[in-house]
């Protein structure tokens, strides 16, 4: 019988060292105790945590419910092992309950994507398994030999977490204002294509009262003009188009040939979507109103306003994301980082790639492109670094993105300093006549 090769170093396990259970002392060296390095990997109805010293060593796990027992429990048992602010915790998640409730405690939080979790899994299992306790021992150790490179997480203010909640929420309901608006217009052209063309905006309160009030073919079949000019003025159009010429468009628009029975079914998923974009397009302005209003109570708010054509609600997107921890950014370039707005270079040898950046946080970057692009209508020194990047080649979301890294420098420069925007010192800087 053959005997088999076994390799001279298995990858590491996190099953690999004993698992003394937390009665025991906490590890020493020379009578102090050694330092603690704890992974958490988080669920909908419970939690994993290991616990490992500075050799690598398992010197705890914890199996914690997702309810106000477990998580007490959880506390209790991290504090037998060492102080919160001695026990750090590396977790794939940078928000939630879980989150809130150890930064709560003292424990620094160390987020680490996942990611970086991923690419590390070799190092452990060959087999390429997976367990909630086994990556909840890869966070500590990861922690362990790599800590150094990633940053604990920073408590912000109350006000700029109402902020982000409030921005993201609104933002969220946008999307589904637009999916909702989409669904809408590729129901309407199956079967009543005039109601989705007389009208620019699918989603407008006009077009929607229209919709609603003629939601087949055969209830529009006696629209004459004065019918429609009565309309428009009960629903109080702008009057950018007469009524001669929305009928024209609507007339113009091909017939559906839908039956009777199946008109009147989709006329009634017709009300039903248009009623559910009239009160989402309610609560999007009631939620906007409050935005505007907390971000104008807010002296960095009023910094990222004094910014040309920043407006209040793309105000509020920038500073949601960007925060008030100014060590959470100490210089432009990590702030240009984290916003997406500069490439990513591959260089190896002779070769190298300038590619766009993935990796960001694009509701930061969503909001600084969208300030960078309105300012270049209020500000020459914006509209030449725009122009110069078109007439470079660039495409306009390309030139926005090399505007938005332009700003950011100031922006950062002003955040930091505490100073709103002043045009003057900016032009002055930078040698610029207007």
């Amino acid at each position: 019988m053959k005997r088999q090769c076994l390799p001279a170093r298995a990858p590491v396990s996190e099953g690999s060292a004993r698992s003394p259970g937390l009665g025991e002392a906490t590890p020493t060296r020379g009578g102090q105790a050694m330092p603690l390095f704890a992974g958490l990997d988080w669920g909908g109805a419970g939690h994993a945590v290991c616990v490992v010293d500075e050799t690598g060593r398992t010197v705890g796990r914890i199996e914690a419910g997702h309810d106000a027992a477990g998580l007490a429990t959880l506390l209790a048992r991290l504090k037998r092992l060492a102080s919160p602010a001695d026990l750090p915790i590396a977790i794939e998640r940078p928000s939630g309950l879980i989150v809130d409730v150890l930064v709560e405690a003292g424990h620094p939080v160390i987020p680490i994507h996942p990611n970086v979790l991923k690419a590390c899994r070799p190092r452990y299992r060959a087999a390429g398994g997976k367990s909630d306790p086994g990556d909840a021992y890869m966070l500590a150790d990861i922690l362990r030999t790599d800590g150094h490179r990633f940053r604990p997480l920073a408590l912000l203010s109350d006000e700029i977490r109402a902020l982000r909640a409030l921005v993201r929420g609104r933002d969220d309901l946008v999307a589904q204002r637009v999916a909702l608006a989409n669904q809408l217009r590729a129901l309407l052209e199956g079967f009543w294509p005039g109601a989705a063309a007389i009208f620019a905006a699918i989603d407008s309160p006009i077009a929607l009262a229209f919709i609603r009030r003629y939601p087949t073919p055969d209830s529009a079949a006696r629209l004459g003009e004065k019918r429609l000019a009565s309309f428009m003025a009960q629903n109080a159009y702008c009057g950018r188009r007469s009524a001669a010429e929305l009928l024209a468009r609507l007339r113009a628009a091909p017939a559906g040939l839908a039956g009777e029975a199946e008109a009147d079914a989709k006329g009634e998923i017709v009300r039903a979507l248009a009623g559910l974009l009239e009160r989402l397009g309610a609560e999007i302005a009631r939620l906007s109103s409050r935005i505007e209003h907390a971000v104008a109570e807010l002296p960095d708010g009023r910094i990222v306003m004094s910014f040309p054509r920043a407006g209040r609600i793309c105000a509020a997107g920038i500073l949601a994301e960007l925060g008030d921890v100014r060590e959470r950014f100490p210089t432009e370039e990590q702030l240009a980082a984290e916003a997406g707005v500069c490439p990513v270079t591959h260089a190896s040898g002779k070769s190298r790639g300038v590619v766009f950046r993935w990796a960001c946080n694009k509701n930061l970057r969503a909001a600084v492109t969208c300030f960078a692009d309105n300012s270049r209508h209020a500000s020459a020194w914006a509209a030449r670094i725009y122009d110069s990047a078109r007439a470079r080649g660039c495409k306009h979301a390309h030139a926005v993105r090399i505007l938005a890294r332009a700003w950011l420098r100031i922006l950062w420069r002003a955040w930091q300093d505490r100073a709103k925007y002043d045009p003057a010192k900016h032009l002055a800087a930078a040698n610029i006549t207007t």
